[in-house]
C-alpha cells in the first residue's frame, strides 16, 4: 500500500508538465464552489479544493489526493475480506486483485469523479455487510451507511447503481426469503442520505437540472437503436460461454478475468458473490493460486505498457468498448 502511495504520487510529478484536465476543471469549479456543477456533483471539487487551501497551487499534492481515496478503498476491501474470510492472506490477495485492476493504478493519478467515489463504494459495502451479517443492527452501521452512499452519489450519480442493487438484496431477504424481520433501523440509511442529497436537490431545481440532462445528452440517444440494447449484450455472453466451454479447466481464472477487465469499481458490483459459502470456500482452498493471479496480472500489464505500448492500449480500448456497450 504504501509503495503504490508513493510510486503512483512521485512519477506523475516527475513526468507530466501539467496538471491531468480534470484535475484543472475540479479547480476551477472549486474556486467557486456550490451543490453542483453542469458535468458532475460537487464532491470531485470539494476535495481537490481543500487541498489547495492547504498546500496551494503544488502539482503533487493533487496527485497524492488521488491516491489517499486509492488507499482508503484498499484498505475497507482488506477489512471486508477479512470480515468474510478471517484471513489476512486473502484479505491481502483482495487487495493485490484490485491492484491488478486499470483504473486501480494507471488511470488513479488524474483525480476525477471515478477516483473520487472509489473509497464511498468500499465503505458503504463494508458498512452494508456488517448490517448485513451482525446479530443486532447498529444505529451508527446504518447512520454510516447513508453517510457515504450520499457522498458516493455526490461524487457521481452512477453510484446509484450500488444502491439499488444493495437495497433489492435487502427487500429480497427481508420480504421475499423472509430470513430477517424489518428492523426501523434500517430507516435510518435512507433518512440520513436524504437529508444531506436535500441541498443538492435544491440546487438541482434551481439550476433546470442541469447536470440531469448533460449526462443524458452525453448518452448520445438520439444516436442510438433499441436493437442495441440487445445486440450487445447478447455478443459478450456468446463469446464468454463459446470460452468457457473450449476451456472449461479455467473456469475459475476466466471468473476473474472478467471481474478484472469489465469494469472500473466492480468490487462493489460483485460483492454478493461472497454470500455463498460455497464460494468463499472455493477461494481459501486456493488462496497460492489466487495470490499469483493478481501479481502476473500486475507484471504483464508493466511488461505490456512499457514493451508493447500499442497493444496494450488497444487492448484497453476493446476492454472500454464492450464494457460500455454491453451496459
Amino acid at each position: 500500500v504504501t509503495a503504490h502511495l508513493i510510486f503512483w504520487t512521485l512519477i506523475p510529478s516527475l513526468t507530466n508538465h501539467n496538471l491531468p484536465l480534470d484535475i484543472i476543471e475540479a479547480l476551477a469549479w472549486g474556486s467557486n464552489l456550490d451543490w453542483g456543477f453542469n458535468k458532475h456533483p460537487p464532491m470531485s471539487a470539494f476535495f481537490p479544493e481543500v487541498f489547495y487551501q492547504i498546500f496551494g497551487p503544488q502539482d503533487w499534492v493533487y496527485y497524492l489526493l488521488s491516491q489517499i481515496f486509492v488507499i482508503i478503498s484498499f484498505y475497507y476491501v482488506f477489512k471486508f475480506s477479512n470480515e468474510i474470510f478471517n484471513n489476512k492472506l486473502l484479505g491481502l490477495i483482495s487487495v493485490l486483485l484490485i491492484e491488478a485492476i486499470y483504473f486501480y493504478n494507471f488511470t488513479t493519478p488524474e483525480f476525477n469523479v471515478n477516483v473520487c467515489q472509489l473509497p464511498f463504494w468500499s465503505l458503504t459495502v463494508y458498512y452494508s455487510w456488517k448490517i448485513y451479517s451482525g446479530k443486532e443492527i447498529k444505529f451508527l452501521d446504518c447512520f454510516l451507511v447513508g453517510l457515504f452512499a450520499a457522498f458516493g452519489f455526490l461524487s457521481k450519480y452512477l453510484f446509484l447503481y450500488l444502491l439499488v442493487s444493495i437495497d433489492l438484496l435487502f427487500i429480497y431477504l427481508i420480504f421475499l426469503k423472509k430470513e430477517r424481520k424489518f428492523d426501523f433501523k434500517y430507516l435510518i440509511t435512507i433518512e440520513v442520505f436524504l437529508v444531506v442529497l436535500v441541498p443538492h436537490f435544491i440546487w438541482l431545481y434551481n439550476n433546470d437540472f442541469i447536470t440531469i440532462t448533460y449526462g443524458l445528452a452525453r448518452t448520445g440517444l438520439e444516436q442510438s437503436s433499441f436493437l442495441d440494447h440487445i445486440k450487445f449484450p447478447i455478443i459478450f455472453p456468446i463469446i464468454y460461454g463459446s470460452v468457457l466451454y473450449i476451456f472449461p479447466q479455467y473456469e475459475t481464472e476466466l471468473v476473474l478475468i472478467t471481474i478484472l477487465l469489465l469494469a472500473e469499481t466492480h468490487f462493489g458490483a460483485t460483492w454478493p458473490f461472497f454470500l455463498s459459502k460455497a464460494n468463499i470456500d472455493h477461494i481459501k482452498n486456493d488462496k497460492i493460486k489466487l495470490l499469483l493471479f493478481p501479481v502476473s496480472i500486475i507484471i504483464f500489464c508493466l511488461l505490456g505498457f512499457f514493451f508493447f505500448k500499442s497493444f496494450f492500449l488497444m487492448i484497453f480500448f476493446i476492454d472500454n468498448y464492450v464494457d460500455r456497450r454491453t451496459m
